[in-house]
This record gives C-alpha cells, sequence and structure tokens, in this order.
C-alpha cells in the first residue's frame, strides 16, 4: 500500500467506521470492566463477544494477520491509521484482535511453533479464546540479555527450565507463557538465550506474587513475578534453534513498538477534553493545544515512515527507536498537560471531563510507556549508534534477512 499522506477513498470509510465504533460501543467498556486480558471472565465475554463478532464481520479482525491466518493481510500500515482510533481505548485492542504481547507470541508461534503447537496454542490465541504471557524481563536484570540468568538444559527428552521472570505480561491469566533463558552460556551475548512456549497447567510454575503498575489498584495487577521451578516441557518447546532466542524476540519487540505508538489517538480526545473545558479564546489554553498538534503531527510522521518500511518488508532503521522514545515522552506531556488544564477535574479524572476520561490514569500508566517494548536508553543507544555510524551490537551469525521476520506469520 503507498501511503502519500493520503489514505484510499475505500479504506478511508473503514476507518470512519472504527471511529463510531469505539467511539459508541467500545470506549465505554474502559469505565464498566477490569482487564481486558481477563478474557474468561462471563461478564466480559457477554458484552465483549458480540462486539468482536461485529469487527469480523466487517473484515476488521487482527489486521495484522495475513488471510492464512484469519486476518486480512492489510499490513503495518493501515494497522497504523487503525490503531491511532484504536488506542482510544484499553479494551478496543481485545475487540478488534490486535492486542499485544498477543500478537507478538503469535507472530512467534506461527514463524517457529510446531503443527501441533500452532493447533493447541495459535489457533484460539487468534480466535481470542485465550490470552498469553511473554517472560523476557528478570528481576536483577531487566530486559538486558547480558545479564539473563534464568536458564535451561536438556535431560533426555525434555528441556528443565529453571529461573526468575519479573513482570510477566498478564501471567496469572494466560493459557501458555513464551519463555527466554539461557541454553548456551559459552556463546556471545545475544547468542546465549532460547525461547520456549510453556503451558500454564505444567508443574513448577510458581507466581511470586502480581504487580501492580501505577495506575492500577493493588489486587489488581496481572503481571507476575515468575518463578520456573526446574518446569520440564518437551523438546519441540523450544521455538527456532538453541541460542536464537533474542533474534526471535525482535520478531515482537518491533511490532509491539507500533502498537504501543498506537496510543497517540489519546490525542484527539485531550484536544476534546481542553476545548471543553474551556473553550478556545483562554491563551494558555491556545498555547497548549497548539503544542499538543505539533508534537502530534511530528509522531505521525515519523509511525508511518517507520510502518511503511514495515509494510514493504525493510528493516524499519532508526526510525522505530525514534518514534519509540518520542511517543514515550509525548504521552508524559500530553496527560500533565490535561491534568494542569483541567485543574481539579482532571486529578479527579471522572468520566465527565471527557469523552474519554481517566487522565490521571493514563497519566501513572504513561512512564511504562518509556519501559515496554525496549527501554528509554535501550532506543537512545540504538539511535546513537545510527548516529555515530558505529555498527550494532553483534546478534547471530544466523540471523535471517529482515524481510523474512518483517513478513509476519505465514
Amino acid at each position: 500500500m503507498a501511503w502519500d499522506f493520503e489514505t484510499d477513498a475505500e479504506f478511508q470509510k473503514e476507518l470512519d467506521w472504527v471511529d463510531q465504533f469505539v467511539r459508541n460501543e467500545v470506549e465505554p467498556l474502559d469505565h464498566i470492566l477490569g482487564s481486558p486480558y481477563d478474557i474468561r471472565n462471563p461478564r466480559n465475554q457477554k458484552l465483549v463477544r458480540p462486539l468482536q463478532a461485529e469487527v469480523r464481520k466487517h473484515k476488521l479482525w487482527a489486521c495484522h494477520l495475513g488471510p492464512e491466518l484469519g486476518g486480512p493481510g492489510y499490513g503495518q500500515l493501515k494497522l497504523a491509521l487503525m490503531n491511532e482510533i484504536i488506542g482510544r481505548s484499553s479494551w478496543a485492542p481485545t475487540v478488534f484482535g490486535c492486542a499485544a504481547p498477543d500478537t507478538g507470541n503469535a507472530e512467534i508461534l506461527a514463524l517457529y511453533g510446531t503443527a501441533e503447537q500452532k493447533a493447541r496454542f495459535l489457533q484460539p490465541l487468534l480466535d481470542g479464546e485465550l490470552c498469553s504471557t511473554f517472560a523476557m524481563t528478570e528481576p536483577q536484570a531487566g530486559a538486558d540479555p547480558k545479564e539473563f540468568v534464568c536458564k535451561a538444559w536438556q535431560e533426555g527428552d525434555e528441556w528443565v527450565i529453571d529461573g526468575e521472570k519479573w513482570y510477566a505480561s498478564n501471567a496469572r491469566l494466560s493459557a501458555f507463557h513464551i519463555v527466554m533463558a539461557v541454553t548456551n552460556p559459552e556463546n556471545p551475548p545475544h547468542q546465549r538465550l532460547s525461547m520456549f512456549v510453556v503451558p500454564t497447567d505444567v508443574p513448577g510454575i510458581n507466581i511470586l506474587r502480581n504487580v501492580a503498575g501505577m495506575n492500577d489498584l493493588p489486587d489488581s495487577g496481572t503481571h507476575g513475578y515468575v518463578r520456573y521451578d526446574h518446569v520440564r516441557v518437551p523438546l519441540d518447546a523450544m521455538l527456532g534453534g538453541p541460542g536464537e532466542g533474542w533474534r526471535i524476540a525482535q520478531t515482537t519487540l518491533t511490532s509491539e513498538r507500533s502498537s504501543i505508538a498506537g496510543g497517540m489517538g489519546v490525542t484527539p480526545a485531550a484536544l476534546i477534553a481542553f476545548a471543553q473545558r474551556f473553550g478556545t479564546g483562554d491563551p494558555v489554553v491556545r498555547q497548549a493545544l497548539m503544542d499538543v498538534h505539533i508534537r502530534f503531527e511530528l509522531l505521525r510522521f515519523l509511525r508511518y515512515r517507520s510502518q511503511t518500511a514495515l509494510s514493504q518488508g525493510r528493516a524499519p532503521g532508526p526510525e522505530s527507536s525514534v518514534m519509540k522514545l518520542a511517543f514515550a515522552r509525548y504521552m508524559q506531556a500530553l496527560t500533565s498537560t490535561a491534568i494542569s488544564v483541567q485543574g481539579a477535574w482532571g486529578l479527579l479524572g471522572g468520566a465527565d471531563v471527557a469523552d474519554d476520561g481517566m487522565w490521571l490514569r493514563r497519566f501513572l500508566h504513561s512512564p511504562s510507556l518509556r519501559i515496554a517494548g525496549g527501554s528509554d536508553q535501550v532506543q537512545a543507544n540504538i539511535m546513537g549508534e545510527r548516529a555515530l555510524g558505529l555498527p550494532p551490537e553483534p546478534r547471530s551469525d544466523k540471523d535471517v534477512p529482515f524481510r523474512e521476520l518483517a513478513r509476519g506469520p505465514r
């Protein structure tokens, strides 16, 4: 799909429908339901399943996937246009079948899973019948692969996984984990790790505690501090080959950065909130509106440039890192401004402040955007390498061309 700052008329009709559908049917769920990943909750199913059926009827389900996996094969650029709207609501990604980390885990399973794993895990994931965990980060290491100590070794016809993972996404709600562990400690840092698919019903998976984010209630956290205590899985549980875990992770991390940046769709809601509160006559509000709008348009350019590269099967280069870093900082500034302009209403974050509401929660959530999908420091290192003409850190001599990874599931 060529994109020259214009959207073709037919797809614009789809975007117009998505906009109205999200506003009228999906955004209200944010105020009455809990975690979007609590898929088996009967109340969630009752309200969400009909909406998912409507999305499927419009052929907008799982737009990141090709037709062979139940998606329309729109590619990353059209998905980016949709995500500007979907990003307004915490429930919209679930309604449209494109919630992270399930999207990235689906890509990994499609590329590296066995036929049995695809039937057991991938298809129900694509159908929205279960959710999954991506377990990479460790308590002592963050996301630095050079410091990982969770390990796996072969015993007979099984792999044994032992170690801890921190902030494992949706651990208490998921049906399976994708776990990164050290299998080849003698290799260079980025070739020491392998990746495994681990069903949550095997013995030895212990959630030490659920972690609540800054904007969560203490008992509502779904990201787990997990201990894998000599967890045993069959040999074919390894995804890809030994030592290829870090390379495989890039399949999901690049697309995840795009999904995160989809949250910039809250910007129009912020502009509406400003105008509803004060109108446009106040010079201070006008200045705030102008600053928000300028940053928004710059971010859109960065995002669409990166997504165009992905859609064409090219490595997005530093644009992906620039987009991710700039967006995370922008969201902190935007939500802070929204609260400040609205005064005490902004602090309360009630639903009557704006259609979208809860700016205080968005502000408290914004720091996590500077970490998820690669921290600011990681993105800065990548950008610095390019700016100074330095070679990137070595990955693997078995790396496949980026076009093969960017193509997604097949």
